[in-house]
């Protein structure tokens, strides 16, 4: 089973082809675009393992943004209880998930 070990917005993934990973909101990225993530630090195949130091030289993973989406809502609450301080905040993070199409090994 090939798979890789990219990097985006500073969290790592595993990228198998086929699959779809879900990384933080890619801007100006619409659904069928294509994506090139060079943040490569690990590539396993069946018989080779190649790893980065920090990243490997020459390889790409080709994805597809397969949808962009919000995640489930979270509640903030922020509370002082001798000041009379009651903040209530929700936020859905923004995520872009990504179809892997190729890994590529220069």
């Amino acid at each position: 089973m090939k798979y890789a070990i990219v990097e985006s917005g500073g969290k790592q993934y595993k990228a198998v082809p086929g699959d779809t990973i879900r990384v933080d909101r890619l801007p100006k990225n619409e659904v069928g675009d294509s994506v090139t993530l060079e943040q490569v630090l690990f590539i396993a195949d069946d018989e080779e393992l190649h790893i980065g130091t920090p990243t490997v030289k020459g390889a790409q993973v080709q994805t597809t943004v397969a949808d962009q989406i919000k995640g489930k809502k979270i509640v903030v609450f922020k509370y002082k209880p001798a000041n009379r301080y009651r903040i209530k905040q929700g936020h859905r993070q923004r995520y872009t998930l990504l179809k892997i199409d190729n890994i590529i090994m220069e």
